[in-house]
């Protein structure tokens, strides 16, 4: 008994360490696409995010397994799903040059809620009322973040609110994925598919990065990989109850960054909705621990 309390005390600290690279990772991935935005468009930003990420992947794929583990008969679905993510980064990436860091992460921590909602339709999942109450609190969440009617919505914050329901839709058909398709094929397709979709539109008005912009847009393309493959051998040493509420960590450190490095304020309606949707999480969360 001893023993095994040990080991599982063991799996969470090293899940604790990899989720602290996840936290650096995206933050440094927020803070370069903000820094980016001043000189370059959404869309070169994602193709040189793509263009950095293709070459990484393919390594790891060489090094680990070959290229057989790449053969699919799910093209299509690998299609939509990156679709689907890259109108996700677009929002995201989008809403980091307009509004505060911290509200787009508040924003993007809609995604298990909408997850979770869009699960019962391309799944056929069943809505349980807990599931119900998670989404229901989001919507709060996100309501009171938002203030329609109290004041004026910025356009970039219904970009990053769309966002977190594309990277819902691409979370959900990465569920119909993982049985046929390892993780790296996934990760390989996303960037291969990505990157001709960041660069055709990003050609009308194509800008070539300034030498001080190069460590940013290296640091974002790197960023968003060790962002997934932290967070994902994070995933594998400890439950998800675990690992997502470390992930939280996420807004009040990027509203530090904010405060410190931009001068960003930390509002009362974004602090209230932010624990509204965050609380969402905890009970959709709780509820799945106990059914499993």
């Amino acid at each position: 008994m001893h023993t095994v309390f040990l080991q599982r005390l063991t799996s969470t600290w090293r899940a604790a360490f990899w989720m602290a690279g996840a936290l650096v990772s995206f933050s440094t991935m927020a803070v370069g696409g903000r820094e980016l935005a001043a000189e370059l468009s959404t869309f070169q930003i994602l193709f040189f995010r793509s263009l950095i990420g293709l070459p990484l992947v393919s390594l790891v794929v060489l090094r680990y397994g070959g290229t057989a583990q790449l053969r699919t008969q799910r093209l299509p679905l690998h299609l939509v799903r990156n679709v689907a993510h890259f109108g996700g980064q677009f929002g995201w990436f989008y809403g980091l040059g307009f509004i505060s860091l911290a509200e787009v992460f508040a924003i993007e921590f809609t995604v298990p809620l909408w997850t979770a909602l869009l699960a019962v339709v391309l799944l056929g999942e069943h809505l349980t009322r807990v599931r119900l109450l998670a989404v229901i609190l989001g919507i709060i969440g996100t309501l009171i973040i938002l203030r329609p009617g109290v004041s004026i919505v910025h356009p970039a914050a219904v970009a990053v609110l769309l966002a977190a329901f594309g990277y819902a839709t691409a979370h959900t058909l990465t569920k119909k994925l993982v049985g046929t398709e390892s993780p790296l094929a996934i990760l390989f397709y996303m960037t291969l598919i990505q990157l001709p979709l960041g660069l055709i539109p990003a050609m009308g008005s194509w800008t070539i990065p300034s030498p001080a912009s190069w460590p940013w847009v290296i640091a974002v393309g790197v960023s968003a990989l060790t962002a997934h493959y932290c967070m994902a051998r994070a995933l594998r040493l400890a439950d998800a109850t675990v690992v997502v509420p470390l992930d939280f960590l996420r807004l009040p450190l990027i509203a530090l960054i904010g405060a410190f490095v931009y001068g960003e304020e930390v509002t009362w309606s974004l602090a209230l909705g932010s624990l509204f949707i965050l609380a969402g999480i905890v009970v959709n969360l709780q509820a799945e621990q106990y059914r499993g």
